[in-house]
């Protein structure tokens, strides 16, 4: 999952950094990359970060989709931006989960997925 699909978009690491650049512009709180490769199936890096509103949430998610298109890349999917506690935008090469501050404690992702990435690694040097 290293290079897109498209012959005009974007390389996976080109890809975070519009991601990382589009959050950090719309005044995303506390990102954080989690490189999953490896051990996530569905993605190589996971992007969190939190928002200070539902609204704030929700436009984070859309501009970072008009960007996405923008550069060629066209997510697969976007879920959650009815309630917006919690909208995860499917780029492929990257998963972006944008969450309101209480959600993203409840649900630890940073956590969970650092154990395993930290498990994946403990395996390789085995």
């Amino acid at each position: 999952m290293t290079q897109s699909t498209s012959h005009d978009a974007l390389s996976a690491a080109d890809l975070q950094r519009l991601v990382i650049d589009t959050l950090e512009e719309f005044k995303a709180q506390d990102i954080k990359v989690i490189d999953v490769t490896g051990v996530s199936p569905l993605t190589d890096q996971f992007v969190i970060a939190s928002g200070t509103s539902t609204r704030h949430v929700r436009s984070m998610a859309d501009k970072l989709v008009e960007r996405a298109k923008a550069n060629g890349i066209q997510p697969t999917g976007v879920e959650g931006q009815g309630e917006a506690q919690w909208v995860l935008v499917d780029l492929n090469d990257v998963i972006v989960h944008l969450m309101l501050p209480q959600t993203r404690a409840f649900y630890n992702l940073e956590k969970l997925w650092e154990v395993s990435a930290e498990h994946r690694d403990g395996a390789r040097s085995a």
